[in-house]
């Protein structure tokens, strides 16, 4: 079996310092998330501007996405590993292709051209969080590794928050086109900061004078990753956080236009700014529990997550049967913040259980299972499902699909669980 090599010993002390490095790539991740998520918020606008289903939204804030995302992540990652490969520079132009398709969605004129803009994002974005976690793992030591990739991750509930957020008020003053030229052109201008500030430590004169050791094949990375059957159940819990985290929150902005009767500008400044909140505070104390009680005890690093989404079950039930949209909103934010605790634990536990060249490609995997599973399908089946009860429940389809979104909590809760039981002999299996 292989052995994780000691970064250190790998690579030179980076030119920047981590701190530099994590603010930075917090700021891509924003963009990222923003132009990923600002979709959901505009998703009722353009189904009635453009007359789509609730399928064809799952669709195009989907699957549409996710399958360019996680089946063109894995080569990517690939690359990334390569020990010649900048990292910084692969990231400045995946940066560059996912704004600039962003901006085309809001040139989209039917569902067909909206649908091969959303796959371009998509490929754009697909280059850029497996080599952002390679990065950080290289910089960050192990007992701060679990920190420090959720302060990377506090991207996810930021640009959520503000994609929510400017995505409604521009859709309400402007309509739907404009928001996405807003979210898209200025990351184009961010991609060339990118490059200039940060450099990839594998860059430096040290390193390109010593004779750099091969890259381990795709068969080698995925036989070491497959042969963690913590990594297999944190992939398992992983994707199915996400297939509910994302489904949920394209309908849950659905469900309070449709069931609520708010506006897009509405919902986008209520429930974006509440459960952008929850979310950044949620994804920051996850970090913070791994790093303090995995010390004590290493399965520990999971017990954060699976609690938390066991908890937040029958208040996420009770958030979506409340008449009042407040009480929804306030109640809401409890789950979201439980929900959110997962990301960085699961991440830092990734990047421990493979070796050092393999550490894009199990951020890779680690994405596809989330990304393909939760952002592909939990969207879509959920819209699925919302247009097969229609006949029974009516305008109330999407708050019966919540319910059973809610419920469906129990099955991350328990992969979690069982990953954490695996840690401690596989963490010090690779020292």
């Amino acid at each position: 079996m292989l052995t994780t090599e000691p970064a250190k010993a790998e690579l030179p002390k980076s030119p920047n310092s981590l701190r530099l490095t994590l603010w930075v790539l917090l700021i891509v991740y924003i963009f990222n998330f923003l132009d990923r998520q600002i979709v959901n918020i505009l998703a009722e606008p353009i189904s009635r501007d453009l007359g789509l289903s609730d399928t064809q939204i799952g669709l195009m804030t989907g699957i549409a996405f996710a399958a360019f995302y996680t089946f063109l992540g894995i080569p990517i990652a690939r690359f990334a590993d390569r020990p010649k490969t900048n990292r910084v520079g692969l990231i400045s132009v995946s940066l560059i292709i996912w704004s600039g398709m962003t901006a085309l969605c809001g040139m989209a004129q039917n569902f067909v051209q909206l649908l091969l803009a959303r796959i371009g994002v998509g490929v754009g974005e697909a280059g850029c969080t497996p080599a952002a976690h390679s990065l950080i793992a290289d910089l960050a030591p192990p007992e701060k590794r679990a920190s420090a990739i959720s302060f990377y991750s506090l991207g996810i509930p930021i640009g959520s928050l503000l994609g929510m957020v400017i995505g409604g008020m521009i859709a309400d003053a402007y309509g739907w086109r404009a928001a996405f030229l807003v979210a898209g052109l200025p990351g184009i201008a961010l991609a060339a900061i990118v490059f200039f500030v940060l450099r990839d430590p594998r860059m430096s004169a040290h390193l390109k004078a010593a004779e750099p050791k091969p890259a381990i094949s795709t068969a080698e990375a995925f036989k070491e990753i497959l042969a963690s059957r913590a990594f297999i159940m944190l992939a398992i819990g992983g994707a199915m956080a996400a297939f509910l985290s994302y489904g949920k929150a394209t309908w849950t902005t659905i469900f309070f236009q449709r069931t609520h009767e708010l506006s897009p500008g509405e919902v986008g400044f209520w429930f974006g700014i509440g459960g952008g909140i929850a979310g950044i505070i949620g994804t920051f104390a996850g970090g913070w529990f791994a790093d303090k009680y995995g010390k004590v005890n290493r399965r520990h690093v999971l017990t954060a997550p699976a609690i938390g989404m066991l908890l937040a079950i029958p208040i996420a039930i009770s958030a979506y049967w409340v008449e009042n949209w407040w009480y929804a909103l306030i109640l809401i934010m409890t789950p979201t913040f439980l929900n959110s605790m997962y990301v960085g634990p699961a991440y830092s536990c990734a990047q421990g259980l493979v070796p050092l060249r393999a550490r894009a490609m199990a951020s890779a995997v680690l994405l596809f299972a989330q990304n393909l599973i939760g952002l592909g399908l939990g969207p879509l089946f959920f819209g699925m499902l919302s247009d097969g009860i229609k006949p029974m429940a009516g305008d109330e389809s999407v708050r019966w699909v919540l319910y059973g979104a809610a419920l469906l909590g129990l099955i991350p809760s328990f992969f979690f669980w069982r990953a954490s039981l695996h840690l401690n002999k596989e963490l010090d299996q690779k020292g």
